[in-house]
């Protein structure tokens, strides 16, 4: 079971597709204007890891990406910055009009920036997308307005690893130290799984297993990189098990975790 906060009521609702098997999501990016390109590319993320968790429950997922103008230079940026971002391309570039026939049926999940409009029609769960900023010392860089910043050593998942640190449904300020400090976890990270993949491998411990599916579930991303935080040095877990753990976490996560293994 997936959860979202509706848009409509504040409160959780439970992810019904109409179709069973077969996921619908319908991406509505903002239009552009100063500010807007990292907000929209905030709603692709989160329509990746709202994909990522229901195709790990078995599901098919369409998902489209709405703009006023699907065949502009800025949408083809667009894509252009997700796929550096590690999101999955989208199914079709459309209007929001023509999202349900574009996906051949109606919408299951609307993801709409905050303060955009929601009349996004009588199908679907609509759940709004908090906005996002990347402000640092040397002024604001906005992706898909002017170029995806990079994190240091030119990892752009950094600035993935970055955004996820914050609720989904509240807003992102990704500031120069915040983009350094997740620069530094990606590369640790992903030394010590490759250092725990020449280990025997063990199961994912039970208590983890629970907390990183019922976070999923929910797209809490902030308590699934908490538990991860918390697993790394704990010295009671087999390296081993720590390999697994990392790895059906970054499932969804998308950080390419195992990058260094074999290496």
């Amino acid at each position: 079971m997936i959860r979202l906060l509706d848009a409509r009521t504040g409160s959780p609702a439970e992810v019904s597709p109409a179709q069973p098997g077969v996921l619908r999501i319908c991406a509505h990016v903002p239009p552009a204007g100063a500010g807007s390109g990292i907000t929209a590319l905030r709603v692709l993320l989160v329509a990746d890891l709202l994909a990522r968790v229901a195709e790990l429950s078995g599901l098919q997922v369409l998902t489209a990406l709405a703009t006023g103008d699907p065949g502009g230079g800025r949408a083809a940026a667009l894509e252009r910055d997700a796929g550096a971002l590690g999101i999955h391309p989208p199914t079709e570039r459309t209007t929001p009009r023509d999202a349900p026939p574009s996906l051949g049926g109606p919408i299951d999940v609307h993801l709409v920036s905050a303060g955009a409009d929601r009349d996004t029609g009588p199908d679907g769960l609509p759940a709004v997308v908090g906005a996002a900023y990347l402000d640092w010392a040397g002024g604001r860089a906005d992706a898909a307005d002017g170029g995806l910043p990079a994190g240091p050593g030119g990892d752009p998942l950094a600035v993935r690893l970055a955004l996820m640190s914050f609720p989904c449904q509240l807003a992102a300020r990704v500031t120069g130290e915040g983009l350094g400090s997740a620069a530094g976890t990606l590369r640790s990270w992903r030394q010590q799984v490759a250092q725990w993949a020449e280990s025997p491998s063990r199961p994912i411990p039970a208590p983890s297993a629970e907390a990183a599916r019922a976070a999923f579930s929910d797209l809490d991303t902030v308590s699934v990189l908490a538990l991860l935080r918390d697993l790394a040095p704990d010295t009671s877990v087999p390296a081993g098990a720590k390999f697994e753990t990392f790895v059906y976490a970054d499932r969804v996560l998308g950080l390419d975790l195992a990058r260094a293994v074999g290496r």
